[in-house]
């Protein structure tokens, strides 16, 4: 390679770099990994990372193979597994992650884990006493 060549590449990989990209969606998956309890909402995320919300959902998806929603109720349902394990109620989970409404909250569940938020703290209380008797 020429001198010239080189720099035309250098300078592409500085201009056409995916770092800033990398940077946006990493700083957003945080912020909802830290903010899961309260109400996000697209606009409001990509406001933050100072971006357009269309172009931030096609960035998340890219990344992450989902988007910032999806990944949101996954990181909600995974804390209310954990805060069913530790025994608190099934109210007090729900918007302790950031539902709104119980009912919803107990749906998404059971779509997402195949059991109900009671039949899946049931099962676990119970595999913990399982798990002390041996």
């Amino acid at each position: 390679m020429t001198f010239y060549q080189t720099e035309i590449e250098r300078i592409r990989k500085i201009c056409y770099s995916n770092d800033s990209q990398i940077e946006t969606v990493i700083a957003t998956r945080n912020y909802i990994d830290n903010n899961y309890d309260k109400d996000l909402k697209l606009d409001f995320l990509s406001h933050i990372r100072f971006t357009s919300k269309y172009h931030l959902l096609r960035l998340f998806k890219r990344y992450y193979g989902q988007t910032p929603r999806q990944y949101l109720t996954d990181k909600r349902i995974e804390k209310s597994k954990e805060n069913l394990i530790n025994g608190m109620t099934v109210t007090e989970t729900c918007f302790a992650v950031g539902f709104e409404s119980l009912g919803s909250f107990s749906k998404l569940f059971k779509t997402k884990t195949g059991k109900s938020p009671s039949v899946f703290q049931k099962e676990q209380l119970s595999r913990s006493k399982l798990d002390l008797e041996f």
